[in-house]
């Protein structure tokens, strides 16, 4: 397995991957996922034998991102490193690709405090919280959005 930066021959794997996981995560097409790579501070993906298997997106303070739970986030802290997505594929879970990913973006967000994100609580996503728990990662506050309801979470990380 190679963990890399995520370039643009990658788009079309990645928009597979959050489609299949578009209930935990939100919709993706390619202009929004250049629009957010635009923004990234860190972009990766796992590969083995060919095949994107994971990736994971993250974004730093004081971008013009749109999203509403990273608004959110800027407005509790001045320093942070957002984790706007991650997927893993279906096939490939229980694996350790997930805990791969986290340990690349939380040695990036090292530089920044502390790694922010958020995960679905309406609809439950009890996976993700138990993953998150084991962590460290502590709940801050819920966003409700018209379809889901989020909770954020952060965990601060020395530099």
């Amino acid at each position: 397995m190679r963990l890399r930066d995520i370039t643009p021959a990658d788009h079309a794997a990645v928009l597979a991957l959050n489609q299949a996981s578009v209930l935990e995560l939100s919709p993706l097409d390619e202009q929004r996922l250049r629009y957010i790579l635009a923004l990234a501070h860190r972009g990766v993906l796992i590969e083995r034998d060919g095949e994107t298997l994971a990736f994971a997106i993250a974004i730093a303070p004081g971008t013009d991102y749109d999203s509403r739970n990273y608004a959110r986030v800027g407005e509790l802290f001045e320093h942070f490193l957002y984790l706007d997505r991650i997927a893993v594929a279906e096939h490939a879970r229980r694996q350790g690709l997930g805990a791969m990913l986290y340990d690349a973006i939380e040695d990036a967000a090292r530089a920044f405090g502390r790694m922010v994100l958020d995960v679905n609580v309406i609809p439950p996503n009890e996976s993700s919280l138990a993953f998150h728990a084991a962590r460290g990662y502590q709940p801050l506050e819920h966003v409700q959005h018209a379809d889901k309801t989020v909770v954020l979470m952060s965990r601060e990380l020395g530099g």
